[in-house]
């Protein structure tokens, strides 16, 4: 570590040590004054693990900070529990636990690292009782322990934080009834009003209305209070305890990135601009102004708590990884829409909050009337979608892979029954990027989806292959697709040559020689074409072949290219159950074309790991020295 500071060092970023947490905790000073700078010295601790580790999520960490650190430093027993169902402040909540000794403290510099702290709450990690970052989910959770505790004869109280943007999945207004109908009284649900979600404000993006009022209405003792002032916070906690009759909840009206002056959104406009700081981290220049603005705090928290100067920790900051020659297939998808669009009035877009991710602001800007945000509710979305297409518009639906292809996957099979034309275009594809954790990497959606008859999911390996696969969706393919799409800018040596899209079919990237990896994908085309070529070094003889068609093959096609092929070898970028991999194999075989020859399937075998992409791919087996020692291994000895 670097020197002992007081201040923000442009070019570092700094932390507080354990020790400092401790003093505090040891003052003299009241509950109100002590927790205020524990949180804001936390604060400080979750902007350096999120500026360390390169991803995160400051505005929603922030926003919530007071409230937790309230809950543990005054509220908690012992035999309480306390979790996040919104899961996106994961650091806030590493913040303060590792302050407070639950997870050991040199954990704070291995946020979204193999082995460290996931992006999202794992219950593999000290201090999480359940895996959360898949909405909605957290309610129905907390009914679960509260049985488990009645009927074995354990005592405590269950507190819940949620979003405010997760309030639109269904699951949470689900798991209203039956708490208030079976009188769950130990249960405490705080939301983190904070008014903003993931693109835009909550109002502009699927309002609420009078939440409250809501609430109330589903049996629930209700309150709100000012998220950030201490002594209303306790007031409404004491009165949730005192509630014996119903669950409480508790609406904290909150600042999202709160301690930090030009990382707060405080309007609740619904023209709000969309707010900066929800993921990602901080630019140098924004690191260094927010640390000096919540050292500055510290320091006079401190003085008025009667506490001597706390001093801080410096590390240099990590360089950026250089940029290389990734491709990204966003631009590419972005544009190929919008000229669709352009020649196909019908054609309209529908998104769950993910715009900017998802490339869909330039269509939002000029089909203004043709874009529907449906808010964090993927399963109204679907069926929205399914209306549109019995009445015959062209619907495009969008959101990340792993909640596109699995929450609602009821209402794309009952729309896939009604024989009409929907295209599903699910980002955050595969296991990478790998920093958020297991609930964000998509690694099963031709599992889930691949078996309903007629949808056909295709995956491009280059941004010259979007437009070409998503025209063959949209005009080509007579029924539903699901388009899959890697998110992060990924290095390629693959171009592939312009040709006609033919179902089942791909591209011959490298000539079969004694093996073949069939693949997909812009990172499975990419990993196969590097263990090619170290394949060559060995003498070993290896072609690629990038299929973009995941769960069709065209037998006869395959059979023929892959030649004389002594191995076949494909590599799902997904589990290896139910992946390409199978519907690969099972081709083959039906065409008799896997006599003496080896077959095997490379892909997931586990649950994928958070941490920095290299590392987690060599975790998996997925790189490209892992693959290319896979595929020898299928070769006779030499």
């Amino acid at each position: 570590m670097g020197d002992l500071v007081t201040e923000a060092v442009s070019g570092s970023l700094c932390f507080a040590g354990r020790e400092e947490f401790v003093r505090i905790l040891q003052s003299n000073a009241g509950p109100a004054e002590r927790t205020a700078l524990f949180a804001e010295l936390a604060r400080l601790n979750t902007l350096y693990m999120i500026a360390n580790a390169g991803s995160g999520h400051i505005g929603s960490s922030f926003s919530c900070m007071d409230i937790v650190s309230w809950l543990y430093l005054n509220e908690m027993k012992a035999e309480d529990l306390y979790f996040s169902s919104k899961g996106h402040d994961a650091p806030g909540l590493y913040a303060v636990l590792t302050a407070l000794g639950t997870l050991p403290f040199d954990k704070i510099h291995q946020l979204r690292r193999l082995g460290g702290l996931p992006g999202h709450p794992d219950v593999h990690v000290g201090g999480m009782v359940t895996n959360t970052g898949s909405l909605g989910m957290g309610i129905s959770k907390a009914k679960g322990m509260a049985f488990a505790n009645k009927l074995l004869g354990r005592p405590g109280r269950i507190y819940v934080m949620t979003g405010d943007g997760e309030l639109q999945e269904g699951q949470i207004w689900e798991s209203l009834i039956s708490a208030a109908n079976d009188k769950v009284s130990e249960i405490t649900v705080i939301v983190d009003h904070n008014k903003i979600q993931s693109d835009y404000s909550v109002e502009r993006t699927s309002s609420l209305g009078d939440l409250p009022a809501k609430f109330r209405a589903f049996g629930w003792h209700t309150q709100e209070a000012d998220g950030h002032d201490l002594e209303a916070l306790a007031k409404a906690l004491a009165a949730a305890k005192a509630e014996t009759q119903r669950p409480s909840v508790i609406i904290a009206h909150t600042v999202k990135g709160k301690g930090v002056s030009f990382m707060e959104g405080a309007s609740i406009d619904s023209d709000v601009e969309r707010f900066q700081f929800h993921s990602g981290a901080p630019k140098a220049d924004d690191y260094t102004r927010a640390a000096q603005e919540l050292i500055s705090r510290v320091n006079e928290l401190a003085q008025l708590s009667g506490i001597s100067s706390i001093t801080y920790q410096t590390v240099e900051r990590p360089a950026a990884p250089p940029a290389g020659d990734a491709v990204r297939l966003f631009p590419a998808y972005t544009a190929a829409l919008l000229d669709q669009a352009q020649r196909n009035g019908k054609i309209v877009a529908l998104d769950a909050d993910l715009v900017l991710d998802m490339g869909l602001e330039p269509f939002r800007d000029a089909f203004p009337d043709r874009f529907v945000e449906c808010g964090i509710a993927e399963m109204d979305m679907v069926s929205q979608a399914g209306g549109m297409a019995l009445q015959g518009l062209l619907p495009v639906v969008h959101s990340f892979s792993c909640f596109l292809s699995t929450r609602p996957n009821e209402q794309i099979y009952n729309n896939a029954t009604e024989d009409t034309k929907i295209v599903y275009v699910g980002g955050l594809s595969g296991v990478l990027p790998a920093g958020p954790g297991h609930s964000h990497q998509s690694v099963r959606e031709i599992s889930v989806l691949g078996s309903i008859p007629n949808l056909v999911m295709v995956e491009p390996a280059h941004p010259d292959e979007v437009g070409p696969l998503l025209d063959w969706c949209l005009n080509t393919h007579d029924g539903p697709s699901f388009l899959r799409l890697v998110s992060i800018p990924f290095e390629t040596r693959y171009k592939p040559t312009a040709g006609k899209i033919v179902a089942g079919r791909g591209t011959v990237v490298r000539q079969p020689g004694e093996a073949v990896i069939v693949t997909s994908g812009l990172v499975g085309v990419s990993l196969a074409m590097e263990a090619a070529a170290l394949l060559d070094t060995k003498g070993v003889s290896c072609g690629v072949i990038a299929l973009p068609f995941l769960n069709i093959v065209d037998r006869g096609w395959l059979a023929e290219v892959a030649g004389a092929s002594k191995s076949i070898i494909t590599l799902d970028n997904h589990y290896r159950r139910y992946g390409q991999g199978d519907a690969i194999g099972i081709a083959l075989a039906e065409q008799g074309a896997l006599n003496g020859k080896s077959f095997v399937r490379l892909g997931l075998n586990a649950t994928p790991p958070s941490g920095a992409n290299a590392e987690v791919l060599e975790a998996v087996g997925l790189n490209a020295v892992e693959i290319a020692r896979a595929a020898a291994a299928t070769l006779p000895a030499r």
